[in-house]
């Protein structure tokens, strides 16, 4: 008998892991509500991303009527409240290609500035990479040639920018649509390299009665056409994410587990490839204040952090809104959770690090120095400040990769980066 007694209570912890597992997977979420809540909080993050623009738009319509100082720091700062909701939907990239062919309309950086308006002397007037490098269409008000044909430039309209100037000649750093080139417009190039300040174009920029930079009427148009668009752009995208939207039903009707592989694969490509790589460690390898996401504002700190916001909100299935309402429901989280419950406290906790590296890297850069000094050659504090961001990000993607496991999502593949990847590759420009 207590030969018995002694396997029944090794057997024990076995049947009482076992029943834990059963339970947890009973009562885990259905894999179509986890869906359907991840298609709302994409819906709900575009909407608002709308609204903030349509808030900019006015604001970029009183700094036109009445430019001043005072109305250029009140656009400036609409600019930089659009930028919370929309970096937060970046989480939905990557593993929708609706969203991925759609982004670069928006989005797209680093871009050549000169292609847009007038660029200080130290920008060079010439690139062999780039015949547009310094076409100025705001002071070229009749023809600049587009891989040798005639691009008709008289008039700023919205097929100009978003059908003939942007990515001109198949060249990417040719933007001249969306949030950066609003921002270059607002800001002007910033010529501080690592050192202190931002852009500081003055607000007689665009007044017509007391110009500086010339062509401010056409300045002032170019403002007012590229915001509209913008306007246009993320109408379209939220319409996407609605009821029977294209990009909602691509994920929500999708077969097999495909609707949960587009989300981890959006949650560690954003990770690894962009974040860790092409947005972090390329700028800190090459110490480069031009690798720099929102390079004329100097406000790369907040894009980064609302980006990993953006993962969290996806990965726990809960999304804060500006006005503080929430949209939650059933998570990828509680997925695996019911899968493997330790799997799943491993990939909150490294989300979690991953904002508090982000939120010190914030917070040094709005009481000490911005992301730009940060990565700057010398700065050995500031340069770790961002290497521990990179290094959780490297570690939250390593994660997601367990949960990739625990769900079955066979054959996922994240973005790359050379600078993470083969740092021999990367040189400067």
């Amino acid at each position: 008998m207590r030969i018995k007694a002694i396997r029944l209570a090794s057997a024990l912890p076995l049947l009482v892991a076992s029943a834990a597992v059963a339970f947890a997977e009973s009562s885990a979420p259905k894999q179509a509500d986890v869906l359907e809540n991840y298609a709302n909080i994409a819906e709900a993050g575009y909407k608002d991303s709308l609204a903030a623009a349509k808030k900019l738009q006015v604001a970029i319509e009183k700094l036109i009527a009445e430019p001043s100082e005072a109305t250029l720091k009140a656009a400036r700062e609409a600019w930089l409240v659009s930028r919370v909701p929309y970096m937060q939907t970046e989480a939905f990239r990557f593993g929708n290609p609706i969203v991925d062919e759609w982004e670069g309309k928006v989005n797209a950086w680093p871009l050549d500035e000169g292609l847009i308006d007038y660029v200080a002397t130290s920008y060079g007037d010439d690139n062999p990479e780039n015949e547009l490098y310094i076409a100025n269409v705001i002071a070229n008000k009749k023809l600049i040639k587009v891989s040798g044909k005639d691009v008709d430039t008289s008039k700023i309209t919205k097929a100009l920018l978003a059908e003939q100037l942007h990515e001109a000649g198949g060249v990417e750093a040719n933007v001249s649509t969306g949030y950066h080139a609003v921002e270059f417009l607002l800001w002007g190039q910033d010529l501080n390299g690592t050192g202190p300040g931002a852009g500081n174009r003055p607000a007689t920029d665009f007044d017509p009665g007391n110009c500086t930079g010339g062509n401010c009427e056409r300045r002032a148009e170019y403002l007012r056409v590229v915001t509209d668009l913008m306007i246009d752009d993320l109408k379209w995208i939220a319409t996407q994410w609605g009821k029977d939207g294209d990009a909602r039903l691509a994920v929500t009707q999708a077969a097999g587990k495909n609707g949960l592989r587009a989300i981890l694969i959006g949650l560690g490509s954003l990770t690894y490839g962009e974040m860790a790589g092409e947005r972090m460690k390329l700028g800190l390898l090459l110490h480069d204040p031009e690798e720099e996401h929102d390079c004329f504002s100097d406000n790369t700190h907040n894009s980064h952090y609302y980006d990993v916001v953006g993962i969290r909100n996806v990965y726990f299935g809960e999304y804060t809104r500006p006005d503080g309402s929430k949209v939650s429901g059933p998570s990828p989280s509680e997925l695996v959770r019911a899968k493997d419950p330790e799997i799943d406290k491993r990939v909150r906790a490294a989300i979690n690090n991953t904002i508090e590296k982000m939120a010190v890297l914030k917070k040094r850069a709005e009481t000490k120095e911005r992301y730009d000094q940060m990565i700057g050659q010398g700065n050995t504090e500031g340069n770790a400040v961002v290497q521990d961001v990179i290094d959780a990000l490297v570690t939250q993607a390593k994660e997601l990769e367990r949960a990739i496991a625990v769900l079955k999502l066979e054959a996922i593949q994240f973005e790359g980066s050379d600078s993470l990847d083969d740092q021999g590759k990367v040189t400067p420009q």
